[in-house]
């Protein structure tokens, strides 16, 4: 880990990454107790101007990390995030403290045992500062504007006209206003990655099963995964080592472990990396052309055999549609019979969870079916190569205050990588990690890396190559406030 000689003030400390962050707090310059203060102030203060704050645990922060002085005054030092704080999506449980899955017929819920996560990197001597906003229940049948959550619209710290992106609003913003060095989400078709690219950050999801769900509010059991929302890849990969690993209470769990260790993956001249030109240059709204053309000229600089190619002729989203409204009726079946359903603040997922109830077995199955084939097809993919590399999202985010524009955008007959990744990784299981490329408008754009599954490393090297060459990641919308 690169120890920054620098020291870091208060210009620099909302944006510091965790290796500066935990060189700090060895040279003694700032003691955990100081660094949970000066988050938990920011995300107290600040967390309300963007909706992204659920509940404070500051005084429970505050009370770990005194303990946690201690250990750095005897030079016991345990591991990267040890003294670090951080906030955690509140679909993740807390022992004793509200879980609200962002929704109002769960805003009184308290869990007696924390998520397997929190547990982890307790041992890791994070310091837990509070929980963040989430759309209402994770986007659980569909939602048609940003205001789908407990907390109100998710605003974007770059331009709060803006949404942070779904479902996990709140760390999206969080981390890109400087309110946390790090935070917890998840993702079922997207909810990571689409966030950390609207905020410009860096967002890593897992392959499936390799981080343990139990304690996190299930959406689709097949389908669900708890990742990272960072300042960079390198972040995400200390933050992901913490929390990997197996669980006997996670029936998903793949029983595997993770070490950080991107360094030691090989050269990135000998990877394959599978591309299309069209996903840079035709698909992007127009705006975001010239930037997503520079950011692929950085991806060819990093001197892998770039490779055109084309994903597999599969309908992704009915197909992943299908399976995510079927689990979440089963999930949900007693909220939706009960009434309670009518409680929640976006009448599209009303009707949406509703419907969810009319699936047939017979509608799941099929689904499933094609879900094999699509897995099949991607083996064969990775068979030919290393990595998949496009845009993470074709146009910037809607805006907060007005339902989602429904019109379908004109895009081209012909598909590359980008169209269909997003939900076809995620059915396949497989990991990804989305970095900040550009800025258009003021507001931030980003690639997305997918990889194998378990090739955490392989897609955080590359990542952390684009990161070594270009300074989008080190870019953020000021010290507390965004455009109003």
């Amino acid at each position: 880990m690169k120890k920054p000689a620098s020291k870091l003030d208060e210009a620099t400390l909302p944006f510091a990454t965790i290796p500066e962050l935990n060189a700090a707090l060895r040279r003694r310059d700032i003691s955990p107790s100081e660094l949970t203060k000066f988050f938990s102030n920011r995300l107290e203060t600040l967390g309300p101007e963007y909706n992204a704050l659920a509940y404070s645990l500051a005084k429970e922060g505050h009370k770990a990390a005194k303990d946690i002085d201690d250990e750095f005054k005897r030079e016991r030092f345990r591991g990267p995030l040890q003294g670090i704080p951080y906030a955690v999506k509140d679909l993740i449980a807390v022992a004793n403290y509200p879980t609200t899955w962002g929704a109002k017929p769960f805003s009184d819920q308290v869990f007696d045992y924390s998520a397997t996560v929190v547990n982890r990197l307790d041992k890791e001597k994070a310091i837990l500062i509070g929980k963040l906003s989430m759309v209402e229940l994770a986007g659980g049948g569909g939602y048609s504007s940003a205001s789908a959550s407990l907390q109100g619209p998710g605003l974007n710290p770059w331009n709060k006209s803006y949404w942070s992106g779904g479902s996990s609003s709140g760390s999206g913003a969080a981390v890109a206003a400087g309110l946390v060095p790090y935070a917890l989400g998840s993702e079922t078709s997207g909810s990571i990655l689409t966030p950390a690219c609207f905020c410009g950050v860096t967002g890593l999801r897992p392959t499936y099963g390799l981080v343990s769900r139990f304690g996190a509010m299930a959406l689709s059991w097949t389908l669900d995964k708890i990742g990272v929302l960072a300042r960079s890849a390198d972040d995400c990969g200390y933050v992901l080592r913490g929390i990997a690993g197996s669980d006997s209470n996670d029936p998903g769990s793949a029983h595997k472990s993770f070490y950080y260790a991107p360094q030691y993956y090989g050269k990135l001249s000998d990877w394959k990396v599978g591309y299309a030109e069209i996903d840079f240059s035709q698909w992007p709204d127009e705006p975001l052309r010239p930037a997503f053309a520079n950011a692929l000229t950085v991806v060819k600089s990093l001197g892998g055999q770039m490779t055109e190619s084309r994903l597999p002729d599969f309908p992704y989203g009915p197909v992943i549609g299908a399976i995510i409204d079927s689990e979440g009726a089963s999930v949900f079946e007693q909220l939706i019979r009960s009434g309670k359903v009518d409680q929640l603040a976006d009448q599209s997922q009303i009707d949406g969870l509703k419907a969810s109830l009319n699936y047939s077995a017979v509608d799941y199955l099929k689904a499933m079916r094609v879900r094999s084939q699509i897995q099949a097809a991607f083996r064969d993919l990775f068979a030919n190569l290393d990595l998949l590399v496009a845009p993470t999202r074709f146009s910037l985010p809607d805006r907060a205050d007005q339902p989602f524009d429904e019109t379908p955008p004109k895009r081209p007959d012909q598909k590359g990588v980008g169209a269909g990744l997003v939900q076809a990784s995620n059915l396949c299981g497989l990991p990804a990690l989305t970095i900040p490329c550009g800025l258009v408008n003021g507001l931030p754009i980003g690639l997305q890396i997918v990889g194998p599954p378990f090739s955490e490393n392989r897609i955080i090297a590359f990542g952390r190559a684009f990161q070594n060459r270009t300074e989008f990641h080190k870019q953020h919308p000021g010290v507390g406030h965004g455009k109003a």
